[in-house]
């Protein structure tokens, strides 16, 4: 069996010390194979949060992936916002903000970037997907090799949460989650929201699945601070989130996930190839 921790909106700045330090503490102590963490590391992305955000990340267990959120930009510099976003990021965490990836036996993870530093509409917090930069990460997974968990990682949910404390509005979301289910991704693992969910989305086979973590700071909304834990076979994938008491962590809610069959899976690989 395969294991991740899934950490989102850490808002360093803003961030619940006591949880941020236990994660860190849990991820030592617990095996896993992989550390995903699905943006907004820091509040408003000032030089000390990025500074924070990279120590607490370099802290971490490797191997360790993290993409960028829409609080990972330069809030109060206009020319950093429009010409050079993700400079900062990049500087300070190390990790590219656009075609990241990861391979590993069971796992492939490829990256894409929801967050924009500004757009054509009034609130330049909700999310924004370049369709060849998918397909690119659709080809990748699709690609990749047979039986591995393929993880699509974002930042802004690119289905809407039915009931969630907020929206990501994301321009092109519902084409690109086609684009994902139909190249048979098993998860789109995302943030932005603050609290944690696992839903199947409703294109294709059905059998891949929007999963969103909490947050680990002081914004919450009507849930603890938390993160998820991710574990799969060959048949299914158990999500199980995890929340603040006080002291500690302790499971909040469970999701059994359905994995795709092998030969649909083979079936939906071979589309992709023939497609692109």
């Amino acid at each position: 069996m395969g294991r991740l921790f899934h950490f989102s909106d850490i808002h360093f700045g803003i961030e619940h010390k006591g949880a941020v330090a236990a994660a860190l503490e849990h991820a030592h102590t617990n095996p896993r194979d992989l550390v995903l963490i699905t943006g907004d590391i820091t509040q408003q992305g000032f030089r000390r949060e990025f500074a924070a955000a990279a120590e607490w990340i370099r802290a971490m267990p490797e191997p360790v992936f993290v993409t960028t959120g829409n609080h990972d930009v330069s809030y109060w510099d206009p020319i950093a916002r429009i010409f050079h976003p993700w400079k900062r990021f990049e500087a300070f965490i190390g990790h590219p903000a656009v075609d990241h990836q990861f391979e590993a036996p069971g796992l492939s993870v490829r990256g894409v970037n929801t967050a924009r530093g500004w757009q054509m509409r009034l609130n330049w917090s909700k999310g924004v997907i370049d369709l060849e930069q998918t397909r690119r990460a659709a080809m990748a997974l699709a690609n990749a090799p047979e039986g591995n968990l393929k993880i699509l990682a974002c930042h802004h949910p690119l289905v809407e949460m039915i009931g969630g404390p907020m929206s990501g509005e994301v321009i092109r979301g519902e084409a690109a989650a086609r684009i994902f289910t139909d190249c048979g991704v098993d998860l789109i693992m995302t943030g932005h929201v603050h609290v944690p969910f696992a839903l199947p989305i409703t294109m294709g086979d059905k059998c891949s699945y929007g999963v969103g973590a909490g947050t680990l700071s002081m914004r919450e909304r009507g849930a603890p601070p938390g993160f998820n834990c991710v574990e799969w076979d060959a048949s299914q994938v158990r999500v199980t989130a995890l929340g603040w008491t006080g002291s500690g962590f302790q499971p909040q809610r469970t999701w059994n996930l359905e994995r795709r069959s092998m030969p649909k899976a083979a079936a939906l690989r071979a589309a992709a190839s023939i497609q692109g």
